[in-house]
């Protein structure tokens, strides 16, 4: 069996069985059953060796909507199931505390809002407060660290480092928003839109050549389409908060500030993904 269920995973019938089959309380059905599962004492083995092809979303809307399912779900379930699991008699204690405290609360919740809080609210405002100086391990040495660390499985990626941490940014504050949806069950915490992939784009402009026709024109979209108003947001706060360090000097974060500040700006007016020719 694989742990990722959704992309490569073989399941035994009796496990799904034995987990409770198949719920859709909540967008992430496959955590659901694996966790539930796992509590029943089923085991599952990893295969690293082996490689499948899986598909990317074709535009960053589409990536956004996956995003927010992604982090959305297992906050919904955390909420759902905590106390099922506290209350399970057949697992272990430290077992109990590793689903609850490292699965979900730390990798599921707290992950996501730390990394938008600190850098995109508390690092910037902190040039705005005097009194306040955030010492440069925490601030550059650790999260670097951290993220080379997490780097080294994809070494093919490392010249792209540097913009996804940046981009990685951008994304925790749709994480954080929609983990709070999650926790809260609020407005659209069962939303479930279909990841538009690059592999249908492609199928459905192929096929419309196949046919004679015009290919769907789907990704020509107007500007304002295309904007994004929170990353805006952000990236017009982070560019104010840039020029004020800049100009007074306090602790030279205008460098981060506005390199972020441009990140922002481009996913804001959603140049982001692959666009799709229609001929």
């Amino acid at each position: 069996m694989n742990g990722n269920t959704g992309t490569a995973g073989v399941w035994r019938i009796a496990a799904i069985n034995d987990a409770g089959g198949w719920k859709d309380r909540t967008t992430v059905e496959d955590m659901d059953l694996a966790v539930r599962a796992s509590l029943r004492g089923w085991k599952f083995v990893y295969l690293g060796d082996l490689h499948v092809k899986s598909e990317l979303p074709s535009t960053f809307q589409a990536f956004r909507f996956q995003q927010h399912r992604w982090s959305c779900g297992p906050a919904n379930l955390f909420r759902k199931m905590v106390m099922e699991i506290v209350r399970n008699k057949r697992v272990k204690f430290w077992k109990k505390v590793y689903v609850i405290y490292s699965f979900f609360f730390v990798r599921k919740i707290i992950a996501h809002m730390v990394t938008f809080c600190f850098y995109c609210v508390v690092l910037p405002l902190t040039i705005l407060v005097p009194e306040v100086k955030v010492p440069i391990w925490g601030a550059v040495y650790i999260p670097s660290v951290i993220t080379i660390l997490n780097s080294v499985g994809t070494p093919r990626s490392i010249h792209l480092l540097f913009y996804w941490i940046l981009f990685e940014n951008v994304m925790s504050l749709h994480r954080t928003k929609a983990t709070l949806i999650g926790l809260l069950e609020a407005g659209r915490v069962n939303e479930w839109v279909v990841t538009e992939k690059l592999g249908n784009t492609l199928q459905k402009a192929a096929d419309a050549r196949k046919a004679n026709t015009k290919a769907p024109r789907k990704f020509r979209f107007k500007f304002t389409e295309r904007l994004n108003t929170l990353e805006l947001g952000f990236a017009a706060f982070l560019f104010l908060c840039g020029c004020y360090d800049f100009v007074n000097g306090k602790n030279n974060y205008f460098i981060y500030l506005w390199l972020q500040t441009v990140t922002f700006f481009i996913t804001g007016i959603g140049y982001v993904g692959t666009i799709i020719p229609s001929s």
